[in-house]
């Protein structure tokens, strides 16, 4: 049966009568630019970056080395985030809740915020090689391409699979954040680069249930948009179950205590039951409250990173 067959409960409407998953329509051109950006995706893959450079350093990163981190990775972030609108600017005006960004509603024009995106890039590139090292910012502008490229160009459009390995994307901030402070990877990077990618597609296909006809009708083969709702959630059952896994994989591999472990655990098994309560009871309101779950998880997993490094090294 189809998920158009199985139509999920609408959520109610926000207040002014703006449905959950809107965002602010920029009214001046200084907040169009910063919209172009997607600062919360940018607010993501910094709670990522962190608590990697703290877990690198054994301790915490010397403030000057964190900020040019940060800077760097959210010029990258922002430039390729901005590309993708210039690329997805004809989907987003068939979406309802892409409808009020900037190039859609023409604040903005496409060659101007091509040239801001492609600037942001040179100057991520720039200060990260400056501030940090030549890989983190290598692996900065990798993610960019990697994300413009593979995901925006070439995926998102043909793929069922596409946030999937689009995702990788996303993932990168982790070894950003590594290689800022070691000038090398190792194993415990790369464990949660595999976490933040395993998170991914759990964590977006539960917005893609929320907004599946509005894929459907822009053409976008996103999970839910192609699939049944008993096949998307099998899927994002089957991915936290592999996340969850990788998160206790990495206690041997790195020298977290308990103080992660109690949470990488806990944290998993409320993300895993949330996933399989979506299956056996699907609404909007249901997939839109897992989707702000899998953030505080992804938030609280991280910190707990943070927290276990800083009490074991009593810093």
């Amino acid at each position: 049966m189809a998920l158009g067959a199985r139509p999920l409960v609408p959520s109610r409407l926000a207040p002014g009568g703006v449905a959950h998953g809107m965002r602010r329509v920029p009214r001046s051109v200084a907040g169009g630019y910063l919209a172009l950006t997607k600062p919360r995706i940018i607010e993501l893959l910094l709670i990522t970056t962190v608590p990697t450079m703290v877990l690198a350093e054994r301790g915490w990163p010397q403030w000057d080395l964190l900020v040019v981190t940060l800077v760097g990775g959210t010029l990258a972030a922002g430039g390729a985030n901005a590309i993708n609108m210039v690329v997805d600017r004809d989907i987003d005006a068939l979406m309802q809740r892409t409808q009020g960004r900037p190039l859609v509603t023409g604040l903005i024009k496409p060659s101007h915020a091509l040239v801001f995106a492609l600037a942001l890039q040179v100057a991520a590139f720039a200060v990260l090689w400056a501030g940090a090292n030549l890989l983190s910012a290598v692996l900065a502008a990798s993610a960019a391409l990697f994300y413009v490229f593979v995901y925006t160009l070439w995926l998102k459009r043909t793929s069922r699979q596409n946030i999937v390995i689009g995702g990788a994307a996303g993932a990168v901030p982790v070894l950003v954040g590594w290689a800022a402070v070691r000038d090398s990877l190792d194993w415990a990077p790369v464990v949660l680069f595999a976490a933040v990618f395993f998170w991914t597609p759990p964590h977006f296909w539960a917005l893609a249930i929320r907004h599946a006809d509005e894929y459907r009708a822009a053409g976008v083969p996103m999970l839910p948009a192609v699939e049944t709702l008993e096949r998307t959630v099998r899927q994002m059952v089957l991915y936290t179950v592999v996340l969850v896994g990788i998160t206790i994989l990495m206690l041997p591999l790195s020298e977290l205590g308990w103080i992660y472990g109690i949470a990488a655990a806990v944290l998993g098994a409320l993300f895993l039951a949330g996933t399989v309560d979506l299956g056996r009871r699907p609404t909007a309101a249901r997939s839109m409250r897992l989707f702000g779950f899998s953030i505080t998880y992804v938030s609280l997993l991280f910190l707990a990173i943070t927290v276990d490094v800083l009490v074991r090294h009593g810093w």
